[in-house]
């Protein structure tokens, strides 16, 4: 049974359209979202119902989890231990985990629609939720208002094997904005070199440490590795914010004080375990995106020389060998051509969907304005003066005519030049 939550506009007597949200993920839920992210939709609450629908799968939608690993543990045999954990995790919920693609998805959130009485709606999707809200766009257009789609995958995009091509350009853009801020390379000035030498130290090199665990402050013993190396960057890298602190801690890192990048990776490794359903996410991932790999001609030579390496991409077609596919629609990777209003967002350095994803998907959208943000990382609903321009555009659905000078006052969040913080 699905979850859903719905948050009256404080206008009842506005008429304006409903705005379902449309979470992360894949396995992400629409609930977690907004508690996370409340406040950047106080405005458009005044005069729009928003609508929380926990995709089939996740949150209060009967999730689907598994129980692997955080990316930060090495494992002897990284992928026996992924076969045997998926495999556990089949014998758990059955051949039912076929039907959790998006495809189901936006059938279900039509099907939400109608019984709640909504002629027509508005959308926000981030990340894999713009995978959905496209697909519902080129299902339902008679139905869908608006959209915003945030951190944009492109319909013909394949989840996997660019990711880590895009994540090592977003840590060479952290590094030279670095270099381009004062502050950042008076403190840092041989930041790329620290960087490098890290890389190739924990390669081979493990080092046991003890830290001070991030949840209970207990000690906590750990390894940190390679593994552990590349979570810190991948996670430090999503918002600026987080970047903020990389400089710093690469620099102590470099010089032996490697506890502050491991409490980092293991707070936010256990934040997205608890947000995200992983069998939803193989259902999703071993439908629509493994089987497009061959296709997608994988360059396993160039994602060697990424910090990420082929790690993910291995790991999904050792899961996907087991998993069931379920039933993908046939035009799910064919460009979408729409004139529905539509509004992109993007970060200059989004590490998993960089912009050029989103002028992608635009090409076919012939209703559209894309918002690019210097310096910022993945997902763009709470930055800066964003919430007051989703809104504005929800109110005018003219994209074109938007007023966005708001953005250029904008400016990421500075670095920390010590671990107390920025520079006054």
């Amino acid at each position: 049974m699905l979850h859903v939550a719905v948050i009256r506009a404080l206008d009842r007597r506005a008429a304006a359209a409903p705005l379902f949200l449309l979470a992360g993920g894949p396995g992400q839920a629409a609930t977690d979202l907004y508690l996370a992210f409340a406040p950047a939709f106080a405005r458009i609450a005044r005069e729009h119902d928003i609508v929380l629908v926990d995709q089939r799968g996740t949150g209060r939608s009967d999730p689907i989890t598994c129980d692997y690993p955080d990316d930060w543990r090495a494992a002897p045999d990284p992928l026996a231990e992924a076969r045997d954990v998926t495999a556990r995790c089949l014998a758990r919920y059955g051949a039912r985990v076929r039907f959790f693609t998006t495809g189901a998805a936006v059938e279900d959130l039509d099907a939400v629609r109608e019984a709640l009485g909504y002629a027509r709606v508005d959308l926000y999707g981030g990340s894999y939720g713009t995978r959905v809200a496209q697909l519902y766009m080129r299902r339902f257009p008679s139905a869908t208002e608006a959209v915003i789609l945030d951190g944009v995958t492109a319909p013909e995009e394949v989840i996997g094997p660019d990711t880590p091509i895009y994540g090592e350009r977003a840590l060479d853009a952290i590094v030279a904005r670095c270099a381009a801020a004062e502050p950042c390379a008076h403190a840092f000035p041989s930041l790329a070199e620290e960087l490098g030498s890290l890389r190739q130290a924990f390669g081979p090199r493990k080092a046991p440490i003890t830290i001070d665990d991030p949840s209970s402050g207990m000690p906590l013993e750990v390894e940190f590795n390679r593994e552990m190396l590349g979570a810190s960057l991948r996670f430090l890298s999503y918002s600026a914010t987080q970047a903020s602190m990389l400089p710093v801690l690469i620099h102590r890192g470099t010089r032996g004080a490697l506890g502050p990048l491991a409490a980092q990776v293991i707070m936010t490794a256990r934040q997205v375990r608890h947000q995200l359903a992983t069998g939803m996410q193989n259902s999703v991932i071993c439908s629509e995106d493994v089987p497009f790999y061959g296709a997608a001609g994988i360059d396993r030579a160039a994602l060697a020389k990424t910090y990420q390496g082929t790690d993910q991409v291995d790991a999904f077609e050792e899961i996907c060998r087991i998993w069931p596919r379920g039933p993908v629609d046939a035009d799910l990777h064919a460009p979408l051509r729409s004139d529905i209003p539509t509004l992109l967002l993007s970060g200059e350095a989004d590490p998993v969907t960089p912009p050029a994803d989103a002028q992608r998907a635009a090409r076919g959208l012939a209703h559209h304005r894309h918002l690019v943000l210097a310096g910022e990382g993945h997902g763009q609903l709470a930055t800066g003066c964003i919430p007051s321009l989703m809104a504005r555009f929800l109110e005018s659905r003219a994209p074109e005519k938007l007023d966005t000078r708001c953005l250029e006052r904008h400016r990421p969040a500075p670095f920390f030049v010590s671990p107390v913080g920025p520079s006054p």
